[in-house]
């Protein structure tokens, strides 16, 4: 088995596609996260929280794969918004904190016109490394 599809527990169904891959070498790919919870529901009140949210959502993704933030090692973030982003500086700095803490990995930002949920405003994808159990 050369893959294995990574859903956390009481997640609704992915449909058409899968929250994260964990290949046999241990790396992680996790597919682009958005601001809605394990119901899919999108979290009210703007761009912070749902920036929090699709952080979130990949901590569960790292953690149902077996490891933690820590693991992770690029974030690719997509914005509808460049001047949303930019206003709350201060916001998203806390946000992730409350999220990732201290951990930082190597990251890009892109600026797009929409994404496919009309109400998202961020979607973010990562890519961690979850060294493979022995044995």
């Amino acid at each position: 088995m050369n893959s294995k599809i990574i859903h956390p527990e009481g997640w609704a169904p992915a449909l058409g596609y899968a929250n994260g891959m964990l290949m046999a070498d241990g790396t992680l790919h996790i597919g682009g996260q958005i601001g809605w919870d394990k119901d899919k529901v999108m979290r009210p009140g703007g761009f912070i929280p749902q920036m929090e949210q699709a952080l979130s959502n990949i901590r569960a993704i790292v953690e149902a794969a077996g490891g933690n933030v820590s693991d992770i090692g690029r974030l690719t973030w997509y914005v509808t918004s460049k001047k949303e982003y930019l206003a709350h500086q201060e916001q998203v700095g806390k946000a992730y904190r409350r999220v990732f803490g201290r951990h930082f990995p190597a990251m890009s930002m892109l600026v797009i016109h929409e994404l496919v949920e009309d109400d998202a405003m961020i979607e973010i994808e990562a890519t961690a490394y979850i060294a493979p159990k022995e044995g």
